[in-house]
């Protein structure tokens, strides 16, 4: 007990330092969640987008045949006070009211309880008084258009403003809303696209929004029927008519809430009924287990239950697939796994009878040969699909199975450039290994629970070999163990789960959203001539057609992928910003790994652009130009190495460093790099460094840094700190004379080397609000990065 107690403490602790940590950046926009996070081609909707410091909200960015707008930007209603209920009831009383009486109830019952608005009429005598405080009216998008509301939608107001304080979750980084008016193309094509605003503070982080092709509706909140069990009358006269299928269900999962939906399908319908919550929001920062994890159920008109699921094997987004028993109406039912719920709880349900595929083999093909891969599931009428292997492109690669009307789920292979084989049966012993010739990729199958594939190949003393699995990254269930055997038997080497770790408990892996890493790899010098055997098997010892992999055999094949975090740069025209390189390198490959733009306009400068040999992660600087437009420039780098002689280049891939359960961290990628100009008032002041390009630091000294400036007096109401800086170097004095800045640095004698960094010095100033007197730090930047040595 006492044991568990102690994790407890620690889980709390960590927690604490997390919300804490998350709090310190106060004025960087952030959107929390979008709802509805979606909408059908050829169609106008309004949606939310839920976060933080959006006041001033202006432009909407997304992309690929979608346009946006923002109607309206909406204060925090966490704090509404009394009277502001009151009024707030009042309001909606007399719109109830109108729709009580256009429904022909002549005794209505209250909309929000009799108890609760009871001084209403004292609230009215009291407008009068010239010495009374007007009460502010509380705004919210859901009041929007508020007298043309329906029934419904008053009845979703009601339990989405006035649910019970004490089961809310209050949560300020969801406090305000932007209501949005998206405009979607008829030709759009469907998938994801990445939504940012553009505010006061500047251009927020991207987020999910889905463009598809079914009929959508929003589903409303009516209190779980509760309300509307008490007053049969009503309840028959808004009952609404099943839905017909297709059919795409946007809705939220608040505290408690088990959401339901009628629909009619038809005997031996194939129905595929498709969730999507996690997707839409990757993680939550102060959640557990981190995420909206949906359960759905599927019940007939008797209340029988025919389908259930809580994931999609390791997805924690269900589907389900049912064949309809009977023609007739069924209820879907929607609920978090632990009851939780909150506005950012976003879920897109699609029921239909629409393609899904379950498994493809092989799982990708070699680069510029022709693939055909071989793929089952629901409702598809091809058991072929050409895979595109051209050279050139990203190793990951993403296709759709195209059908006659709907797309198919994604579908997710890889593009390698080694030689190929497929894995011939019966392989599960040792005499019966199948021969392989180094380097291979072979495309498998655990075809059965208890299946070991067994491969052998020769060995040289002293020679280096890597065995590594590409499986649940490509959405294979596989959970793959891999052995490295002697011709004896004895296990060598052996793998399980592998996983790229960083600082802080920071998951560096391809897609951003694994967290159970079940692809093995391992490395080994084999200890002699000989035959040598890898074994692959399913770690849960589970197995099908769908359990396929791809399992690379060879020398070490150094290469690297690099990440940027984060994916939105908001930059002072004329100033510098600071961001975060992480090398993913493979193979033991050590090398340095050069950075530059491609294409981007004239006047964006990138410093402190190598990550030296040995390092894998780094800050560095691009600057902004100083007459840059006042619209956000989409920028992309690339990155460099000379390789065993030959120069490999790779595309950076942005991305968000989201925190998972108040701990783990996730490099997530974004489709875009934004670097949007800040509408500042003050820009920021030129320096202009005069010292050489590569610095050397002497431990035990100190060292100066020299910056051209003009005489101005901003310049010494700035304060400058050293970013991220190693353990014993200091900024020890900053000094402002009539043209130069000059910076000393300190070294410690115990400093750690040889140590290869860049230097990067942020730069704020106080800037006093007119109103409340307060003053705040107001950040101007960072000074271009400079590479330094400590030796």
């Amino acid at each position: 007990m006492k044991k568990i107690k102690t994790k407890y403490i620690l889980f709390v602790l960590l927690a604490c330092v997390s919300i804490t940590q998350s709090q310190t950046n106060t004025n960087k926009p952030e959107i929390g969640y979008l709802y509805p996070a979606g909408g059908q081609t050829g169609t106008t909707v309004q949606i939310i987008a839920g976060g933080q410091f959006l006041g001033g909200a202006s432009e909407v960015y997304i992309s690929g045949g979608v346009k946006a707008s923002v109607v309206r930007h909406y204060r925090s209603t966490i704090n509404i006070n009394k009277d502001e209920r009151e009024e707030l009831g009042t309001r909606l009383a007399s719109v109830w009211n109108k729709r009580m009486a256009e429904l022909g109830i002549t005794n209505p019952p209250p909309l929000l309880g009799q108890g609760n608005f009871g001084r209403r009429n004292a609230k009215a005598a009291d407008a009068n008084d010239p010495n009374k405080k007007a009460i502010r009216p509380v705004d919210h998008p859901l009041l929007y258009d508020l007298e043309n509301k329906s029934v419904r939608e008053l009845l979703n107001i009601r339990e989405m403003l006035f649910f019970p304080r004490e089961m809310r979750q209050q949560n300020r980084q969801l406090a305000e809303s932007v209501l949005i008016k998206i405009t979607i193309d008829a030709n759009a094509t469907p998938g994801n696209r990445e939504l940012r605003i553009a505010t006061k503070q500047g251009t927020t982080n991207p987020v999910v929004f889905q463009v598809g092709v079914l009929p959508e509706i929003n589903g409303l909140e009516t209190g779980n029927q509760k309300f509307l069990l008490r007053f049969p009358e009503l309840a028959q006269a808004i009952k609404e008519k099943p839905l017909e299928l297709p059919v795409l269900i946007n809705s939220q999962i608040m505290p408690g809430d088990i959401d339901k939906f009628r629909f009619r399908a038809q005997a031996g319908q194939k129905l595929v009924i498709e969730t999507h919550a996690r997707s839409l929001n990757p993680y939550l920062a102060d959640a557990v287990p981190g995420w909206f994890q949906a359960v759905t159920t599927l019940y007939d008109a008797n209340g029988r239950e025919i389908a259930f699921d809580d994931d999609y094997r390791f997805n924690p987004d269900p589907v389900m697939f049912c064949k309809i028993p009977a023609t007739g109406e069924y209820e879907l039912e929607i609920h978090d796994s632990l009851y939780r719920g909150r506005e950012d709880f976003v879920y897109r349900i699609a029921i239909g009878q629409t393609p899904f595929v379950t498994q493809i083999f092989p799982l990708g093909g070699s680069e510029g040969v022709k693939t055909i891969a071989s793929i089952d599931g629901w409702n598809i009428n091809r058991g072929r699909l050409m895979l595109d292997t051209t050279a050139g492109g990203e190793n990951i690669r993403h296709t759709s199975c195209p059908q006659t009307k709907y797309p198919s789920n994604i579908i997710t292979y890889a593009v390698d450039n080694l030689p190929e084989c497929n894995e011939t049966e019966s392989n599960n012993i040792i005499k019966n290994a199948q021969q392989i010739a180094l380097p291979v990729i072979i495309n498998g199958r655990i075809n059965k629970p208890g299946d070991i594939d067994t491969y052998i190949f020769k060995g040289t003393a002293g020679q280096k070999i890597v065995a590594e699995v590409s499986a649940r990254r490509l959405n294979s269930p596989v959970d793959s163990l891999l052995r490295l055997t002697d011709e004896s038997g004895e296990i060598l080497k052996w793998n399980d789960d592998f996983s790229e770790v960083g600082e802080n408990y920071l998951y560096k892996d391809i897609t951003g959203l694994m967290t159970h890493h079940a692809d093995s790899y391992l490395t080994a010098e084999l200890p002699a001539d000989g035959n040598y055997y890898i074994q692959i098997s399913d770690a849960q010892n589970q197995g099908g057609k769908a359990y396929a992999y791809r399992l690379r055999i060879s020398n070490p094949q150094s290469d690297f992928a690099i990440r940027m975090t984060p994916s939105t740069l908001n930059i002072r025209p004329g100033a510098s910003a600071a961001f975060n390189i992480y090398a993913m390198r493979q193979d033991g490959f050590d090398g340095e790994i050069k950075i530059s733009l491609k294409d981007a306009p004239e006047g964006f400068v990138l410093s402190g652009s190598t990550i030296p040999s040995g390092r894998d992660n780094i800050q560095m600087t691009i600057k902004m130009p100083r007459d840059i437009a006042d619209k956000p420039a989409s920028l992309q780098f690339f990155a460099s190495a000379n390789i065993n002689g030959k120069e490999i280049s790779h595309k950076v891939i942005p991305c968000e460093d989201m925190m998972q359960a108040f701990l783990y961290r996730h490099l997530v990628p974004s489709q875009q790099l934004i670097v949007a100009p800040m509408n500042v008032r003050w820009p920021a002041p030129p320096f202009e460094y005069t010292g050489s390009s590569s610095l050397k630091i002497t431990p035990g000294k100190t060292t100066q840094l020299i910056y051209k400036i003009a005489n101005r007096p901003v310049y010494k109401q700035m304060k400058l700190e050293l970013s991220r800086p190693p353990e014993g170097l200091t900024l020890q004095d900053v000094n402002v004379t009539a043209d130069n800045l000059i910076l000393t640095l300190k070294a410690e004698e115990n400093i750690k080397r040889p140590l290869t960094d860049n230097l990067v010095v942020e730069i704020s100033t106080e800037v006093t609000n007119k109103q409340n007197k307060k003053t705040q730090a107001v950040s101007m930047g960072v000074l271009p990065a400079i590479r330094f040595t400590i030796e």
